[in-house]
């Protein structure tokens, strides 16, 4: 570690009062002292220097809170329409360790919509999209991702060591399931859900009691009425982004226990605090 904090030192510069070091500086810092690209990035910003690639994210959470994000796991369940927005901005925020699910393959009506869908991966897994998006977008990151459904017979092993669980399915049922292994693992759980102009969030607790958790909830949402455009799902899935990112690098400022509801076509937001 030494070394490779000698080797960090002499290659930062000093910019607008903070030391910065080139981001390929790390990768090379971490393949001459044999550990990873992650571990060279944490090691620079504990020691208050700061990866190029984090110099736009420091001045928000700070550079304990950006080595926080890169020494924490986080799992997205969901890797459509919101689920891919979210892993996209994980990734680029720095988050070290992501674990991601999804059993279903891309079609053309995911074209409109999903971030990781294109001409030429119709057909193939959108996990394994995920996992070739994180590996292009930030080395430093590492990704386990799980072609399968996430349920209450693997959720327990799988999510284990997670800092929060981002909700990227399409149905209250799996919500309900996955929930309660969160409460069990005593893990936040990232709400979110999107059908046409209308999405909605929040960030729920063990404690708390969400409005889905009822089984008189309807299992459908309202996008096989509504439809889904394509602004609706980045801008929801930048909030939970956003709140994934401020639990995992500490930030006192998280909407625990609301859900927020947004009518992206009349400009409409309401905050709704639930029970416990």
């Amino acid at each position: 570690m030494a070394k490779a904090l000698d080797f960090l030192r002499e290659r930062a510069v000093e910019k607008n009062g903070a030391l910065i070091v080139p981001f390929f500086a790390c990768r090379e810092a971490a393949r001459e002292s044999g550990i990873t690209p992650r571990e060279a990035e944490a090691l620079a910003l504990e020691n208050g220097i700061c990866p190029s690639r984090y110099e736009r994210n420091v001045g928000a959470i700070g550079m304990e809170g950006q080595a926080k994000l890169l020494r924490s796991r986080a799992a997205v369940v969901g890797c459509g329409g919101l689920g891919g927005w979210v892993i996209e901005i994980l990734a680029r925020s720095g988050v070290g360790e992501l674990v991601v699910f999804d059993g279903d393959v891309f079609e053309d009506g995911n074209l409109n919509r999903q971030m990781l869908a294109d001409e030429e991966n119709i057909g193939t897994s959108k996990a394994e999209a995920a996992a070739k998006r994180v590996e292009s977008v930030n080395g430093a990151v590492s990704i386990s991702a799980f072609s399968k459904r996430l349920d209450g017979t693997n959720a327990a092993a799988l999510l284990s060591g997670c800092g929060v669980v981002v909700d990227a399915t399409d149905s209250n049922s799996a919500r309900r399931e996955i929930f309660k292994v969160c409460r069990e693992l005593g893990i936040p759980f990232i709400h979110g859900a999107i059908g046409g102009f209308f999405g909605q969030t929040g960030v729920f607790f063990p404690e708390d009691e969400p409005h889905w958790l009822v089984d008189e909830a309807s299992d459908e949402g309202a996008e096989l009425e509504t439809g889904c455009p394509a602004f609706t799902p980045p801008f929801i899935a930048s909030l939970q982004a956003a709140e994934a990112v401020k639990l995992l690098a500490g930030l006192d400022c998280q909407a625990n226990g609301t859900l927020l509801w947004f009518d992206i076509g009349r400009y409409d937001m309401q905050k709704i605090k639930m029970g416990r």
